[in-house]
């Protein structure tokens, strides 16, 4: 299973280095479940600072909360308290988490009338579901076992993380600088300017784009190569 730009070996690197944190955050008689629990509402806490359209603090949270979010998985396999249970709530408030953070940065674009970056907030957050979807329905059905599926796909979450860190503080330091003046000609239908310099908002443009075409190219990787398995194993 290839395609992805998260190797297998970067996972495990990553996990080793977090491992020690965990550690130290469990000596502070913090569990798996309550490590969850507090990454989801760091991303709540972005969440509302995106509805604020203070962009660089959103995404310092942004990073904050997905970087605090390995340290649960870490916690549990180093003191022996990985459970399905566990690992239930963890997907689950992943996908929570990510959704309100995409609601808080779509309501802060339409309080500043940059009406194409909550429609494209939507079109990540959906395309970024349908990443999760296709992953965990894929393994229910005994497709890609253990963790195969998250090694499948150019945009797995944490390099939707990423991209949208970016965009988030890079508009919140570019300030109403737009380096990319070209793009304020080009419109859209219905009186849409596809890019203006709003707050610098282009980046935010940019990284909301990328995101929803790269898990849309991701669910579709995801889909043929469960389609092959399926296949494979009929013969």
């Amino acid at each position: 299973m290839s395609g992805t730009m998260i190797s297998p070996e970067l996972r495990a690197r990553v996990r080793g280095l977090m491992t020690p944190i965990a550690v130290g955050l469990g000596r502070l008689g913090l569990s798996p479940n309550a490590l969850t629990v507090i990454g989801f509402l760091i991303a709540c806490i972005a969440a509302v600072a995106a509805g604020l359209q203070a962009w660089l603090a959103a995404g310092i949270l942004v990073i904050v909360g997905g970087v605090f979010d390995l340290f649960d998985g870490a916690l549990a396999r180093a003191t022996n308290q990985a459970s399905k249970a566990g690992a239930f709530l963890d997907s689950t408030f992943d996908r929570w988490g990510e959704g309100v953070v995409y609601i808080g940065i779509a309501i802060g674009c339409q309080g500043s009338a940059f009406n194409l970056g909550a429609v494209l907030a939507t079109a990540a957050m959906l395309s970024s579901f349908m990443v999760s979807y296709t992953r965990a329905r894929a393994e229910s059905l005994g497709f890609a076992p253990g963790k195969g599926m998250a090694n499948v796909g150019l945009a797995p979450r944490e390099v939707r993380l990423a991209i949208l860190t970016a965009g988030l503080v890079l508009t919140g330091l570019v300030g109403t600088a737009n380096p990319l003046l070209v793009l304020e000609t080009w419109s859209l239908p219905f009186g849409i300017d596809l890019v203006r310099p709003w707050a610098g908002q282009v980046w935010l443009f940019w990284g909301l784009l990328l995101i929803a075409v790269l898990a849309t190219v991701t669910t579709v990787q995801r889909i043929v190569a469960t389609l092959r398995q399926a296949r494979a194993s009929e013969r």
